[in-house]
């Protein structure tokens, strides 16, 4: 495969903590900051991002020394983010009322991401929750 049309892979692991969410933004931001048309994909990508390492955080039933792990792909001009996590629950939007203040992150991925899901990890521990991002559109310059 030519140089220009392999996957530029990032991963990296986090500890299991609320803390680490900012951690995971950041090394996203570096992530995109590299690439020529990162700032496409940022605002969203941060974004669902934030919202499925949160998750990921708050819902795995994985003692609290376990990482969780993160990548980011380019494939092509869709961004792949995955969560990976060694719980065995499945991510699943749940309904919510007008009150409540949590359980709307799957929502936002399923309104944000061109597709997203979830899938057993490799050696049966845990799973992993990915989202593709398509970029935005380049805005005309005003006049």
């Amino acid at each position: 495969m030519p140089a220009s049309r392999r996957p530029r892979t990032f991963a990296a692991r986090l500890d299991s903590h609320p803390a680490s969410t900012p951690i995971a933004r950041h090394l996203l931001r570096a992530y995109l900051t590299a690439l020529p048309a990162g700032d496409r994909y940022r605002d969203t990508a941060e974004l669902l991002l934030g919202e499925l390492f949160a998750n990921a955080v708050q819902h795995c039933d994985a003692p609290d020394d376990r990482l969780i792990e993160i990548r980011f792909t380019l494939i092509g001009d869709r961004l792949r983010l995955e969560v990976h996590d060694a719980g065995t629950g499945h991510p699943t939007p749940r309904t919510t009322t007008p009150d409540d203040e949590h359980g709307r992150g799957l929502h936002l991925v399923n309104e944000l991401a061109e597709r997203w899901g979830h899938h057993p990890r490799t050696g049966g521990i845990g799973k992993f929750v990915w989202a593709h991002i398509a970029p935005t559109p380049h805005l005309p310059l005003a006049a």
